[in-house]
């Protein structure tokens, strides 16, 4: 993959909208689980290419730095050879003056070609700087992005898993409903109040059967008292 797609790819999942992408998710864990994996994946694509990119950087503005050196160095050489041919020129031998003023000139001309290389390699290093720069801004968004994939993540599955209990404990008060006759309540209240009402029944049953009694004791008492009186009439 081209630093230039990775460039592209790492500005894209930085600006993703995560609340969006939730919302339009028609499971929001798998898709978050997704997301993680893809993130995790990035950026270690992304740091890789980060790297190659800072190691070129780095090697170019190495030669720039030779180039620069080497540039300042021909041309001490070069001011060194002129007034070395000046000297002698001056005390009489020109012809070895020609031959370290050409000197002078060859170490120019090696100085304006390093000088040229190095302000080739500028654009392309002050290229190269600002791709790593964005590449940098763009890792630690994605790796913010990360963290907020991931504590996106937990907050959905606690916020399921208390769902979940939620309904459970529903379905349970639910399947307990005292007003309901055909839950298990409803069955066991009705066979106490056969009982109460069987209970009831035989107090009832037991009175009725005590007044009989109290009821037949009456009449023999009356008949006795008749044929008391029966008596005294004859009696008389």
């Amino acid at each position: 993959m081209s630093k230039q797609t990775i460039l592209g790819r790492v500005t894209q999942l930085a600006k993703a909208n995560i609340n969006a992408l939730i919302d339009q998710a028609e499971d929001p864990q798998k898709m978050l689980d997704q997301l993680i994996r893809d993130y995790t994946n990035n950026i270690a694509e992304a740091e890789e290419a980060v790297s190659s990119t800072i190691g070129n950087l780095r090697l170019l503005e190495q030669d720039h730095r030779e180039d620069v050196d080497a540039a300042a160095e021909w041309g001490g050489k070069a001011l060194a050879a002129s007034k070395k041919a000046d000297g002698l020129r001056t005390s009489g031998s020109a012809a070895e003056a020609d031959t370290f003023d050409n000197l002078a000139k060859v170490a120019l001309q090696r100085q304006l070609q390093s000088e040229k290389e190095a302000k080739t390699a500028e654009p392309t290093i002050a290229s190269q700087t600002e791709v790593v720069d964005r590449l940098k801004t763009g890792l630690d968004q994605m790796r913010t992005k990360l963290g907020e994939l991931t504590s996106k993540r937990d907050e959905l599955v606690a916020r399921a898993k208390s769902a979940q209990a939620q309904n459970q404990m529903m379905d349970a008060v639910k399947n307990i409903n005292v007003l309901d006759p055909t839950s298990e309540l409803g069955r066991f209240e009705d066979k106490v109040r056969r009982e109460e009402a069987r209970a009831m029944g035989k107090q009832e049953l037991a009175a009725s059967s005590l007044d009989a009694q109290f009821e037949q004791l009456d009449s023999l008492g009356d008949g006795a008292e008749i044929e008391a009186r029966l008596a005294a009439l004859k009696g008389e």
